[in-house]
């Protein structure tokens, strides 16, 4: 079995990911910057692991072996699906295995952006923090008596609902299915008393520029937005007038409409946004659980078994 691994993989990531790797099976890694080492080691790749750099239907057409992509991670939104489904290349995704890592980011851009931590811990080291500037210590505030509304209620916001309320938040939850026993809201009807809003959707048409102008306006004045799912949710010029004219107080961002981002935005001059790259799903942890989902996958598709989590199903359509 050869296995082609799309990624900048640090040596941690190598080491967890080539220890639970099945006797003869063959690892390859190609960064996501390296178009032709992609295309050459796809010739002979059985199976794609893949983070994020994006699939299309050209790229996977030279997968002439090609019987799986495996995302390491949930979104699959940087598959090209309609294509796998033409050529047989069956894909699965891996919920769950990142849940406790993206619920603890979730919280700490959370309170990071409450307590401005960033601008603290700039402070300190530049020997301006004793005391801070007043705008600063101003602009501090607490989750506990806040209302934090959750967009999305799959495992993450399941999870981190009970976080929350430890904290002393009372929770509103925007979802289309009933959750008996919590309240559940529509999503304009939520932001009208989100003191904290949480994003926990897929990326689709449907909800790609979500948060528009108009619906960050609905939040209450000095509310704050962390957003750990998909960077298209948002409205990003919407954001920053947002947090320029009001409601917004403070942003958490670990992902962003195109990434990677350009170090220039106007995002990234601002007190009042804490930001991550893309990786919430990233923690030691998660690894260990998504290498073993993945080569369980990658056996099943060589086999011609069905896949765990299957998005597209391995070979041809009827």
């Amino acid at each position: 079995m050869n296995v082609l691994v799309h990624h900048a993989a640090s040596p941690r990531f190598r080491e967890a990911l080539t220890r639970r790797a099945p006797e003869g099976a063959r690892v390859t890694f190609v960064d996501e910057r390296d178009e032709p080492g992609l295309h050459a080691a796809l010739a002979q790749a059985d199976a794609l692991f893949h983070v994020l750099q994006p699939l299309d239907a050209e790229t996977l057409a030279r997968g002439a072996r090609l019987k799986l992509v495996q995302k390491i991670g949930v979104g699959v939104n940087t598959i090209d699906l309609e294509a796998c489904r033409r050529l047989g290349i069956g894909v699965a995704n891996m919920p769950g295995t990142n849940t406790q890592a993206v619920v603890e980011l979730t919280l700490a851009l959370a309170l990071a952006a409450c307590r401005r931590l960033p601008a603290l811990d700039a402070a300190v080291r530049a020997g301006r923090g004793f005391p801070v500037d007043d705008a600063t210590l101003d602009a501090a505030c607490e989750l506990g008596g806040r209302t934090a509304v959750l967009v999305g209620y799959g495992a993450v916001a399941a999870r981190l609902r009970p976080v929350l309320e430890a904290l002393g938040a009372r929770v509103v939850v925007v979802s289309r299915t009933a959750h008996p026993g919590l309240d559940v809201r529509p999503l304009d009807e939520a932001l009208e008393v989100a003191d904290l809003l949480s994003l926990h959707l897929p990326l689709t048409p449907e909800t790609r520029g979500l948060l528009s102008a108009d619906r960050l306006a609905r939040m209450p004045a000095g509310s704050v937005l962390v957003n750990t799912a998909r960077g298209g949710l948002v409205d990003l010029d919407a954001l920053i007038t947002a947090l320029d004219h009001g409601p917004l107080r403070a942003v958490g961002l670990d992902v962003f409409p195109d990434e990677p981002v350009d170090p220039a935005h106007p995002l990234f001059r601002r007190a009042d946004v804490v930001v991550a790259p893309h990786v919430a799903w990233r923690t030691e942890e998660t690894l260990a659980r998504s290498f073993d989902v993945a080569w369980d996958n990658a056996d099943r598709a060589v086999r011609g078994e069905p896949l765990r989590h299957e998005v597209v199903p391995v070979g041809r359509p009827a």
